[in-house]
């Protein structure tokens, strides 16, 4: 698919935001064919883009999430940086930005100041804790918005407590997200009335509406779960189950004819009508009794919802994702995940690579009617830092 024919051609994206929520958002509205802008700090870089490994000055997961993006770099504490905002906001639809609840308001770029001189713009604010509130300006993290939230009272083990995830669900599925969504709708809207909005997305709040199972329970009956006591979370036999080579097999066989293939393939099936919780030690004995391969072998040609707890790198091999070209070749010469989301069965092209910071300031500027006395200007006064 070009990026004429994509979804969201023609929609124009400013993102103030770093680290993970905000470029995840904006990645996503990129990889559907929106112009994306990064703006960036001139004196500051994103965290993520010096992490490990790096492939060309940049690492290999900025690489991931800024892709398809551009960047200019702003000093948004200098004398013109809001004026230049302000002119750059005509030519764009949507505001993505990070701070702290009321630092872009002090910085003259706050909602209401820019809605004034735009009032269709779509502004959408992902903060740890919302815009208001008593915790608003408090910091926080991706596990701690887990934690507040009580996904993290049940999700562990009874030996051990909670457990760190190795995704990022409050950040992803608490903030990128459903800001991606509040985006769309709020574009949808504006075609309807004429009007912006000033979006909200708390990665607290909606860490606790993700707990779709669990919390209604627990909010009208008091009925509270603790770790490996739901059908979900280790309490019955959907769980992992160790191989006799310390590898990993996932077990969801939850379904009635799933049970009865999982057990007459570890040769149980005499054991079907026994608890959970009695039949639970065969089946982790059985398991342990042969390696990972052994078992995803004997599963293969099985429907049963078992499957192994692959690597990162075993899974990039996996049939499933190979046959539907997953794992691309970037520009840059780095293997990504290639936008998963398909239209019409066609699998996605990788977007251009991402940008090194500033790298558009004047073509930016210049597309919006900056001069280039006006934006040499800007440089020898250290707008652009």
């Amino acid at each position: 698919m070009s990026a004429v024919t994509k979804p969201l051609a023609g929609l124009k994206v400013l993102d103030f935001s770093g680290l993970l929520p905000g470029p995840y958002a904006s990645m996503l509205l990129a990889d559907l064919g929106a112009e994306v802008v990064r703006v960036e700090a001139p004196e500051r870089d994103d965290l993520v883009r010096v992490m490990k490994p790096q492939i060309n000055g940049q690492s290999a997961a900025f690489c991931y999430l800024n892709r398809g993006k551009r960047s200019i770099t702003l000093d948004l504490k200098h004398a013109d940086a809001a004026a230049t905002v302000k002119q750059l906001i005509q030519h764009y639809d949507i505001v993505i930005e990070q701070f702290r609840p009321g630092v872009m308001a002090r910085l003259g770029l706050g909602y209401a100041t820019l809605a004034e001189d735009k009032p269709d713009l779509i502004y959408c604010s992902i903060s740890s804790y919302g815009q208001t509130g008593d915790y608003a300006a408090r910091a926080g993290h991706d596990m701690n918005f887990l934690s507040l939230a009580g996904a993290m009272s049940y999700s562990g083990r009874k030996e051990s407590g909670p457990c760190p995830s190795g995704i990022q669900i409050g950040d992803i599925a608490g903030g990128s997200q459903p800001a991606v969504i509040a985006i769309l709708a709020a574009v949808i809207q504006r075609q309807n009335t004429g009007q912006g909005t000033h979006i909200d997305i708390s990665m607290a709040d909606q860490s606790f509406a993700l707990q779709a199972l669990v919390a209604p329970s627990a909010l009208n009956d008091g009925d509270e779960e603790s770790y490996e006591t739901h059908l979900l979370n280790g309490g019955g036999i959907y769980d992992y189950y160790r191989t006799s080579d310390n590898r990993y097999m996932a077990v969801a066989s939850l379904e009635p004819q799933f049970r009865q293939r999982l057990l007459e393939t570890l040769g149980l099936a005499n054991l079907y009508n026994l608890k959970d919780s009695e039949l639970k030690p065969h089946i982790e004995r059985r398991f342990s009794s042969q390696s990972m391969a052994y078992w995803t072998e004997k599963f293969s040609a099985v429907d049963a919802c078992v499957e192994p707890v692959l690597t990162l790198t075993e899974a990039s091999q996996h049939p499933s994702f190979k046959s539907r070209e997953l794992i691309k070749v970037g520009a840059a010469g780095d293997r990504q995940i290639a936008p998963p989301t398909q239209f019409n069965f066609q699998p996605n092209e990788l977007p251009s690579a991402a940008p090194v910071k500033g790298a558009h300031t004047e073509q930016v500027l210049a597309a919006v009617g900056f001069s280039d006395n006006e934006i040499n200007d800007c440089k020898i006064n250290g707008l652009f830092g």
